[in-house]
């Protein structure tokens, strides 16, 4: 979340940023944020004042009784139990108000990075390259939930049977390509210096605010009510609060770290033609790539992730292209977001395959992420993270565009894990 400083002294800055991203009462969330501090600063400074009052008069009650006053002693002890009163209103006074503060400034969204482009949808979002080549495709071709269903390797009736739609069960080859995909992209960050971790799925409320997924996606999440847990929309989640009131060491930065875990999103209000087969699932396996940095090196990190997960396309041969989200289409926690595309030759549209993002301190603040300087004092250190790769639409990419007259070839990176060359 966006510190109260940070809205006080970049108070413009920060204003155009919110309206940047089209909302419409940006102005009075930041005065009601300012309003609900000065309250709180408010009666902390009188509550000390009326504190260090009740000190004094306390030391004074016993000279009093030494001295024989009894009666200035009583009416000293008197005072001290009015004062006591006043603090404890003050206190809750001051409790109600940090709550109201740390409540609304949960609402508000991050501050968008100077180069994020003003828009309102996807249509608004920058260019910013696009690599490879767009396969042509013979005239019989098929979207993949008909290749998958000609080749039987993922079963959508059978999910529904189990679970419902969007959870697909993956069979012979088509599971032999999920495992091969998450270790490929586990070597690859590792090799690449990412150190490998295995978190749980299910994470407490706490986790859930302090990465920003509440409450802004409440509705989005799976909730086991009976226990307060949620099904992770990502591992994002819990491996960013592996560092929650955690401080560190400068020498510590970067901390780079990537895991496996499955995912799960209700997808609430998804529907139409663009979320068939494989394009919308309600679980799915991806990779998950976390970063830690100084704020001084945040964006070079976020630079460093785009390349690295552009060289996973590259290496897959997919052609894709990098976008720049405008400021109405970036996540809620997001300071700048670059969207990695991928073009399906079959549905001859671009498939959204990974974010990359740089929060810079709104989730370290939320978490008490700090770290330690040469100084001795402590600051707020920056979180990135991105995906690499989340897998369905990269399998729904594979089978289109690597599809023939006689199978679907596999990319040369994955021959090696797979075992075969050809479905």
């Amino acid at each position: 979340m966006l510190l109260v400083n940070q809205i006080r002294e970049n108070y413009a800055t920060v204003l155009a940023g919110l309206q940047k991203r089209n909302i419409p009462n940006a102005q009075e969330l930041l005065d009601q944020a300012i309003a609900l501090d000065d309250r709180r600063k408010s009666s902390q400074t009188e509550r000390d004042q009326l504190q260090a009052e009740a000190n004094a008069l306390s030391k004074s009650i016993g000279q009093l009784m030494k001295e024989g006053k009894k009666e200035e002693a009583e009416k000293a002890k008197a005072k001290t139990g009015e004062i006591k009163s006043q603090i404890k209103e003050l206190e809750e006074e001051n409790s109600k108000a940090e709550e109201s503060l740390k409540s609304l400034l949960y609402t508000i969204p991050n501050v968008p990075h100077f180069s994020v482009p003003a828009g309102k949808s996807a249509e608004d979002n920058e260019i910013v390259l696009e690599q490879g080549t767009i396969p042509f495709l013979h005239e019989d071709k098929l979207p993949h939930w008909e290749l998958i269903k000609k080749y039987d390797i993922i079963d959508f009736d059978l999910g529904v049977k189990i679970t419902g739609a969007g959870f697909p069960v993956y069979k012979g080859k088509g599971a032999r390509l999920q495992r091969a995909l998450i270790n490929f992209f586990l070597d690859e960050a590792l090799n690449a210096g990412f150190v490998e971790v295995q978190p749980p799925i299910l994470v407490n409320e706490d986790s859930g605010y302090g990465t920003g997924q509440l409450p802004d996606k409440e509705g989005q999440m799976y909730h086991s009510t009976a226990d307060n847990l949620y099904l992770i929309p990502t591992a994002e989640v819990p491996i960013t609060n592996m560092y929650r009131d955690v401080i560190l060491s400068e020498e510590d930065l970067p901390i780079r770290n990537v895991g496996y875990t499955p995912c799960f999103r209700r997808e609430a209000g998804s529907w139409g033609a663009h979320v068939r087969g494989l394009n919308r699932l309600h679980q799915f396996d991806k990779v998950e790539i976390v970063q830690l940095t100084h704020p001084d090196k945040s964006y070079q990190a976020l630079e460093e992730m785009s390349r690295y997960v552009q060289g996973l396309l590259q290496k897959l041969e997919l052609p894709y292209r990098v976008l720049r989200l405008c400021g109405g289409d970036m996540g809620f926690t997001s300071a700048l977001t670059y969207d990695m595309e991928v073009f399906s030759a079959a549905q001859e549209r671009w498939l959204e395959v990974s974010s990359v993002s740089n929060f810079e301190t709104y989730q370290t603040n939320r978490l008490k992420l700090r770290f330690k300087g040469e100084d001795k004092k402590t600051q707020l250190a920056h979180s990135l993270n991105g995906s690499a790769l989340a897998l369905p639409r990269i399998v729904a990419s594979i089978l289109e565009n690597n599809q023939t007259p006689d199978g679907i070839l596999m990319p040369k990176v994955l021959v090696p894990y797979l075992g075969f060359d050809k479905i």
